[in-house]
């Protein structure tokens, strides 16, 4: 079984209820259910959450929300890693472990399906326990600087000064979008960010953190360039 698990609790502080605020004519969560629909990989698609209006709205979207998330998982302690296992678990108990479990966000709206198919084919077709989204850095973080208590600035990596930009070696970032893994591994506790994981890459204009306001804003003017340019990302 192909499992999709969207954890969404009802507590988040910087943008309040920001998992069903609306975001482009559509709660927030539902842009990550309708990509998970559309991209017929899963057997099962549920919400994890503790919160009532989460799950009526998730379920009014195409998810199924079988169970409430336990209070001791809603809190700012709760890795996604303990609630990718408590699902799993759930459906352990009255059938087997799944044998493919991907983890998609809430706040994703920039997610497409067929991203989600190409992590599909990873994981399987490389032997790997887990594939997940990532996206290069917009600048060459060997030339980063930092800041002393004195203001003074500092190379984190001086002896990278004269090295030509196009010499440097590409370096990502997680995406935050989705987590491919098999059922097993998530179990386990084996670390999604290590050798046993392999990556989808995503172009830099698709990928935006929304933790702030000034992220949600942000992403809603990338939302909208989209459309414009009558490049809908939530099609494949």
């Amino acid at each position: 079984m192909n499992l999709g698990v969207i954890p969404a609790r009802g507590g988040s502080k910087r943008i309040p209820r920001k998992n069903v605020k609306p975001f482009a004519g559509r709660p927030m969560i539902a842009w990550s259910i309708g990509a998970a629909i559309e991209s017929g990989c899963f057997d099962r698609l549920v919400v994890s959450t503790d919160d009532e209006e989460i799950a009526e709205i998730s379920r009014q979207w195409g998810a199924e929300v079988p169970f409430l998330r336990p209070t001791e998982l809603a809190d700012d302690y709760a890795t996604t890693t303990d609630v990718m296992r408590h699902a799993i678990n759930w459906f352990t108990r009255s059938d087997r472990v799944p044998e493919r479990v991907c983890c998609i966000y809430a706040t994703a709206p920039f997610l497409r399906p067929d991203k989600l198919t190409e992590g599909l084919g990873l994981l399987e077709n490389r032997g790997a326990d887990f594939a997940f989204s990532i996206t290069s850095y917009a600048f060459p973080i060997q030339r980063a600087i930092r800041l002393t208590p004195e203001r003074r600035v500092e190379m984190l990596m001086p002896e990278q000064f004269s090295t030509r930009s196009q010499d440097l070696e590409d370096v990502y970032h997680d995406a935050g979008q989705f987590y491919w893994g098999r059922g097993d591994a998530w179990l386990s506790g084996k670390p999604v960010f290590s050798s046993c994981a392999t990556a989808v890459i995503l172009p830099r204009y698709s990928v935006q953190d929304i933790d702030t306001p000034d992220d949600w804003l942000r992403a809603e003017l990338m939302f909208k360039a989209f459309h414009e340019l009558d490049a809908p990302i939530s099609k494949a």
